[in-house]
């Protein structure tokens, strides 16, 4: 029992939140391609992808994962863009700090997506049942590329006005 659920239970949330947290993810990152602060959905994004991080220790180990390094840089990550973007109103030099931060929290939400996909799906665990494995190799380069094109364009495109209306409260 984890937080009074049964651990099938608790997988359910966790996977949940993470898919909504990707879901709102890539809404938040459209709009940061437009130059502007999707409120709401970057909110849900934030809030469900720590969730999300912070879930997957609660999950019973022995010893120390490949998926807690990823949960650990994944917090640190998404402290700064929380700090960018409440502490610091995305002014300055925080936008582009905020938006590569975000984008990276986003991909690393998606490396796992993928991972699991690859663990789970029974289709794609026969195409790369391991991670040395060249299918697994080549959608996690694919998935990587994309996000390092939608980081280039992202930080190239989110110039808000510090002061913004549109800004505050953000």
């Amino acid at each position: 029992m984890i937080l009074g659920m049964s651990l099938s239970a608790f997988t359910l949330l966790h996977v949940v939140l993470s898919l909504i947290g990707i879901v709102a993810g890539f809404v938040a990152v459209a709009g940061l391609l437009g130059s502007r602060v999707v409120r709401g959905w970057t909110g849900v994004f934030l809030a469900t992808t720590v969730l999300t991080s912070v879930t997957g220790f609660m999950f019973p180990f022995d010893k120390f994962l490949p998926s807690h390094v990823v949960g650990v840089i994944s917090l640190i990550v998404l402290a700064v863009a929380l700090i960018a973007l409440y502490g610091y109103h995305l002014e300055r030099s925080w936008r582009w700090v905020y938006a590569v931060s975000a984008l990276i929290a986003l991909y690393l939400n998606v490396f796992v997506l993928v991972a699991q996909a690859f663990a789970k799906v029974r289709f794609l665990n026969a195409l790369g049942p391991t991670p040395s494995d060249p299918a697994f190799i080549v959608a996690q380069l694919i998935v990587l590329v994309l996000f390092v094109v939608l980081g280039f364009r992202a930080v190239r495109s989110f110039r808000p006005e510090g002061d913004s209306p549109a800004l505050r409260g953000a």
